[in-house]
């Protein structure tokens, strides 16, 4: 009988490893979704900071008996510039919308909307980034669905284009909506 090596058995169980961990993965309740802490809660606020020349972001804006939308975005971000279309789109069809620059110079962020529209009702200027280290942002853009009250009902991180946009983002918005 020939004697096997136990380098030989070290492949099959590596492999075998890798697709239960890959079965665990897919399996779990949303692959896709990031967990917010704020979801439920009070929104944290905006800063007090703005850029000259456009509405301030208020807290009374948070809180304004609409559904009102809370959009992280920076003038150097690619995918923040793909999203700015459905972000003046949501704003003619009424719906409002408060920014919040982060990372980012005053002057390309002035220049950016001065471009391309700008489809905030306020605009909270954040260079340093610590008002979105209180919302839990990990990257631009990142939109937060606020009710009538204030309270953050959904959180997306990412761009508003695409399927999952259409399939995760937008059922959200309806629902908090009453649509």
């Amino acid at each position: 009988m020939a004697k096997v090596s136990p380098l030989m058995l070290a492949p099959p169980l590596i492999f075998a490893a890798f697709v239960g961990l890959a079965a665990v993965g897919m399996f779990r309740d949303d692959p896709n979704g990031i967990p917010s802490t704020l979801v439920g809660q009070a929104a944290p606020g905006v800063p007090k900071g703005t850029l000259e020349g456009f509405p301030a972001a208020t807290a009374q804006m948070l809180a304004s008996g609409e559904v009102t939308l809370v959009n992280f975005w920076a003038s150097w971000c690619p995918p923040c510039r793909a999203e700015h279309p459905k972000l003046l789109e949501m704003q003619a069809d009424g719906i409002a919308i408060v920014g919040i620059n982060f990372k980012d110079t005053a002057a390309n962020a002035s220049k950016y909307l001065t471009e391309d529209e700008n489809p905030f009702i306020g605009i909270g200027y954040d260079p340093q980034g610590r008002t979105a280290i209180d919302w839990g942002v990990t990257a631009p853009p990142e939109t937060f669905i606020l009710d009538r009250d204030g309270t953050v009902l959904f959180r997306y991180a990412g761009p508003l284009v695409g399927s999952d946009y259409e399939q995760r983002f937008l059922p959200a918005l309806n629902a908090a909506m009453g649509k």
